[in-house]
């Protein structure tokens, strides 16, 4: 991104995905991969009873999350704490920035800015599903950790 970006919410494109049982919400893009050096910032409104992402943790990126409306879960190492309008979320890289935030209303959607700051590459680990993801530099797949090969295996 070469200049400054001025954006209202309402005029950014909301995408839906809705791809796994409880899981569910809508991200507006305002700053998308590539659209600086290592920023990312999305919109997200997670649905009732939902949440975007399962629990994970990242090796090279950091999160922050700032909620506009709503109230949520945020399951972390420590444990799960409510979170609410107006509160701000870190997560740093490795097992201690781990978090899932759940939406725990009934009826109205949680509102929040995911302000990531992003490397060429990313290594994300989910540890319930035993799952590690690679991201970056042509390659978003995930592999189970009991995947292990020899380091010379098939050469």
């Amino acid at each position: 991104m070469s200049e400054m970006k001025h954006e209202s919410i309402d005029n950014i494109p909301k995408n839906y995905i809705n791809e796994h049982e409880g899981y569910e919400y809508f991200r507006r893009k305002f700053v998308p991969f590539g659209g600086a050096k290592n920023t990312l910032v999305s919109i997200y409104e997670i649905p009732p009873k939902k949440a975007a992402y399962p629990y994970h943790f990242h090796h090279n990126n950091e999160e922050t999350f700032y909620i506009i409306s709503g109230e949520g879960i945020l399951r972390t190492p420590s444990g799960e704490r409510k979170v609410s309008a107006g509160d701000l979320l870190f997560f740093p890289t490795g097992a201690e920035g781990a978090h899932k935030l759940t939406n725990s209303s009934e009826t109205e959607n949680l509102v929040y800015i995911d302000f990531d700051v992003v490397h060429e590459v990313d290594i994300t680990v989910y540890p319930d599903s035993d799952k590690i993801g690679v991201w970056g530099m042509g390659i978003n797949k995930l592999y189970p950790q009991a995947g292990d090969v020899d380091y010379y295996d098939g050469e």
